[in-house]
């Protein structure tokens, strides 16, 4: 079997689900090959471009061997200047990559000036002219390589930035072997078969949908029983480790899938009905003992929406051996000093928390199960204990007007010197949440796989006064644009955890 991430996506680190996917296969004994096809395609993206006309552009395209060597490079994160010029640089080498054929390319985006990821026609269209993608030359010749003795490929398509590429893919395939069996999965595919009333647009390019966790499923439809006992180590040693855009592996693990706390209104995850599943902690701790030994990271990320306060003490008690970060909940253990002392000591260096807003009843009514003093003394805690904070802030939402969102810049204003990273987002109201009936639907994205509505907001505080605020007022405040700053361009906290590692 071959598995393929698609491109776009990141390239800081490998993608966790298709190595999770080939442990499991190896361990029923199906050869398994895996293609990241969203590194290596970026990688022959930025080696071919030379449709260079301005004076950046030519810059860019002339020291691009140099920029992919500084991000690998561990002193390039000490010296912010000098990052941000190397992925600014990379960057505009792939703009001007495809810029032609009216495609917008990045280190973190992908969009096409008329095919959009929403549309499933369009997914269909990009399938029928694969020749048009910008990855064509570099997955033409790859596949080719690669699908010899194979008899299925699975997809993990997880972001919408990567939709068109993976139909692209897909609609190649079918033109080079027409009897491969074609799986697709992953993130994005199991919030679409989560739809109500779903009926699958993609019959005559897919042969099978696979909506949440594919372990189990790969193997029945490659004819094996699982085991449901049988727990295995993700499989990280068949993808191209070194040549990530990072200055060693950042060793991406997932402790579990959906979010124990699982209430929050508004969230998507409960809007689809995912449950939460956990990994048990004594095989975390084990799992990533043998990858750290295995892999030697500079980083572990722990991708789950929240890291379990079990998981937490755990790590606590039981350290990693190389630094780490992920999402929290700012709760109770993060208000004991001596316990982010010890998360310090474990090798934590940041840690992600979804505050969403500083206002105590825009806090309620999200359900959001956090108190304002709390998190004030989670961030001071975590400040004396050394862990930086990437602070994800929500605006927009339906229980929230310009005041309760002053409120938040008030709350961000007094507690900047313990917030290092800020995320700031616009809310989006999941079409299919049990709250989106209340507030009245309306169209919001064009497209019959939109994930999102547009809505009524109560206070009329509406998207376009929403971003006038964050970015006419919000961001001007000189402490607020001090944080801003420290981002780092494209690669947003994936790259924050590092400049962590080394300050």
């Amino acid at each position: 079997m071959l598995l393929i991430f698609p491109p776009l996506a990141k390239a800081g680190e490998p993608p966790a689900g298709i190595a999770r996917l080939a442990a499991t296969l190896k361990a029923y004994g199906v050869p398994c090959r895996l293609l990241d096809a969203n590194l290596e395609g970026q990688l022959w993206l930025l080696a071919q471009s030379q449709a260079a006309t301005d004076t950046w552009s030519l810059r860019a395209v002339k020291g691009r061997t140099r920029n992919l060597a500084s991000l690998r490079d561990i002193d390039t994160y000490k010296t912010p200047a000098r990052y941000s010029r190397a992925v600014s640089d990379l960057n505009r080498v792939l703009a001007i990559s495809a810029a032609e054929i009216g495609v917008t390319v990045g280190l973190a985006d992908y969009q096409h000036d008329t095919l959009s990821p929403l549309r499933s026609a369009d997914l269909v269209a990009a399938a029928q002219q694969p020749e048009q993608n910008p990855f064509y030359s570099y997955f033409n010749q790859r596949l080719s390589e690669l699908l010899a003795g194979v008899g299925t490929v699975g997809f993990s398509l997880n972001y919408l930035r990567q939709a068109l590429c993976a139909f692209a893919m897909i609609g190649h395939i079918r033109k080079l072997n027409p009897d491969l069996k074609i799986v697709l999965g992953g993130g994005l595919v199991t919030s679409w078969m989560q739809r109500p009333g779903w009926c699958n647009p993609f019959g005559d390019l897919v042969d099978h949908l696979v909506s949440g966790a594919g372990e189990t499923q790969l193997l029945k439809l490659l004819g094996h029983v699982a085991t449901s006992k049988l727990r295995i180590s993700p499989d990280y040693t068949s993808l191209p480790l070194k040549d990530y855009l990072s200055p060693g592996l950042i060793l991406p693990y997932s402790a579990a899938g959906g979010c124990y706390w699982n209430r929050c209104s508004f969230c998507p995850e409960r809007a689809e009905g995912n449950t939460y599943h956990p990994v048990q902690v004594s095989h975390v701790l084990s799992d990533l003992k043998i990858l750290v030994e295995q892999t030697k990271p500079i980083l572990i990320h722990l991708l789950d929406n929240a890291i379990s306060p079990a998981l937490l003490h755990a790590l606590a008690k039981n350290p990693p051996g190389t630094p780490w970060y992920g999402f929290a909940r700012i709760d109770d253990s993060l208000a004991d000093p001596e316990f982010c002392m010890a998360l310090k000591r474990s090798g934590c260096v940041m840690l992600k928390l979804g505050l969403e807003s500083g206002d105590q009843g825009v806090l309620d009514r999200m359900c959001k199960g956090i108190n304002i003093g709390l998190a004030s003394r989670v961030l001071n805690n975590l400040k004396a204990a050394g862990i930086r904070v990437y602070c994800y802030l929500l605006f927009g939402t339906p229980g929230e007007t310009v005041m309760e969102a002053r409120r938040t810049l008030e709350f961000v204003v007094s507690h900047h010197q313990a917030i290092n990273f800020l995320n700031l987002a616009l809310f989006n109201m999941p079409l299919y949440g049990d709250e989106a009936a209340e507030y009245g639907n309306q169209p919001f994205f064009e497209g019959d796989l939109s994930l999102y509505t547009a809505f009524r907001h109560p206070g009329d505080w509406d998207r376009k006064q929403v971003r006038r605020f964050i970015e006419s007022e919000f961001k001007r405040h000189p402490a607020v644009a001090a944080i801003v700053r420290n981002d780092p361009p494209y690669f947003s906290s994936n790259h924050a955890a590092l400049l962590c590692c080394i300050q």
